[in-house]
């Protein structure tokens, strides 16, 4: 555990100072949007290209942990860690050319689908599905619906950028509990090793987030950007694709399974909001008449303002629910499925009267003058 922590508190030293520099870089040179467009929640011009810091985040987090003996086993076959960083490479170039140019939604979706061919095709997918006892699965079919699941994962997180600390919030959140799991995943299966590719990668996206959200936190001095919100998104489907690579299933101690889907599980689980919100967007469009990728003032994020939570209020109500979510699965793989409904049941409660709190503030008050 010591190794995963000073991963994560170098790729956060590493993220946290990568952000000044390309704050103060975009400030003296005026790297930003010059006007204020109708879904911005800033006053001012504010900076976008903070995914090109936790991008270097990234590599030398992942340069610094190679040489090092703890993660020999990790990097002996350094296949899929150059197809992560070279589809993380392309992802964050079409997400910094955006971010500047405000490329069209086409250009954006194709690079978003090379990135993940370049995972796929390179060993990084999943390699089985185990379904019911029967192993499904061949290259094609693994190879599909690994650029579908990664393409899907970065564009939700990406949709959810809308709020300072939102994006980095909600995947530090998703990414740590991902991490436990992973990490006592590789004891039982390999009680002398605990290292693999899919807790390195999540170490690294820790620290990436702290060291990204003191800069974000609102008042926001920097965004990610296009750049930032797909990298996470691609690292967040790397780790777990790695996780389902990893696996056999006869290995499992627990006779259910678990252990073996949970990967392609907990990523969904951490993303349902900003998938529901996804979704919800396209359909929308579409039936609008408009591109699926067109920008507008109608996600979650906006109508929980709308609904009386303030920007703090609004993103929390994301951290809550992805907390509530995510840690329940994660209990499946540790507990009684009694406890994990317990738990599940009070945390998805506790959500839910937070969500609802400004309606309910406002019945209260309404009576309360009523009274009077």
């Amino acid at each position: 555990m010591r190794a995963y922590l000073l991963l994560m508190a170098i790729a956060g030293v590493v993220t946290y100072l990568a952000t000044f520099v390309v704050r103060r870089f975009a400030d003296r040179y005026k790297i930003y949007p010059k006007a204020i467009r109708s879904r911005d929640m800033h006053s001012k011009p504010t900076p976008r290209i903070g995914g090109l810091a936790m991008f270097i985040g990234f590599v030398v987090s992942v340069a610094i942990a190679a040489p090092i003996g703890w993660f020999e086993v990790v990097f002996a076959d350094p296949g899929p860690i150059i197809a992560i960083s070279l589809a993380a490479l392309v992802v964050m170039a079409i997400g910094f050319l955006d971010d500047l140019y405000d490329l069209d939604w086409t250009i954006k979706l194709a690079g978003q689908f090379l990135a993940a061919g370049v995972l796929a095709w390179n060993g990084v997918q999943i390699v089985s599905l185990p379904i019911f006892g029967i192993t499904v699965g061949s290259f094609g079919v693994s190879f599909v619906v690994t650029v579908f699941l990664a393409v899907l994962v970065m564009n939700a997180v990406n949709f959810i950028d809308g709020l300072d600390g939102l994006v980095a919030g909600v995947v530090l959140i998703g990414t740590v509990v991902f991490f436990i799991y992973s990490y006592l995943l590789a004891q039982q299966i390999s009680p002398t090793n605990y290292f693999n590719l899919a807790t390195v990668i999540s170490a690294i996206v820790i620290g990436m987030c702290v060291g990204f959200l003191p800069h974000n936190w609102h008042t926001a001095k920097i965004f990610m950007g296009d750049g930032g919100a797909l990298l996470l998104g691609l690292l967040m489907t790397a780790s777990a694709l790695t996780v389902t690579g990893q696996i056999d299933p006869a290995s499992l101690k627990r006779d259910d399974l678990v252990p073996a889907v949970l990967p392609l599980i907990l990523p969904i689980s951490i993303l349902l909001l900003p998938l529901l919100d996804f979704a919800l967007a396209v359909i929308r469009r579409l039936v609008a008449g408009k591109s699926p990728f067109a920008a507008d003032r109608l996600h979650l994020h906006h109508r929980l303002q709308d609904f009386g939570h303030g920007h703090v209020g609004s993103v929390l109500v994301f951290y809550f629910w992805s907390a509530s979510v995510s840690v329940s699965c994660l209990l499946l793989f540790l507990t009684d499925i009694f406890w994990v409904i317990v738990f599940a049941v009070s945390s998805i409660s506790l959500s839910l009267l937070y969500t609802i709190w400004p309606e309910i503030a406002r019945v209260r008050s309404r009576r309360k003058t009523a009274n009077v």
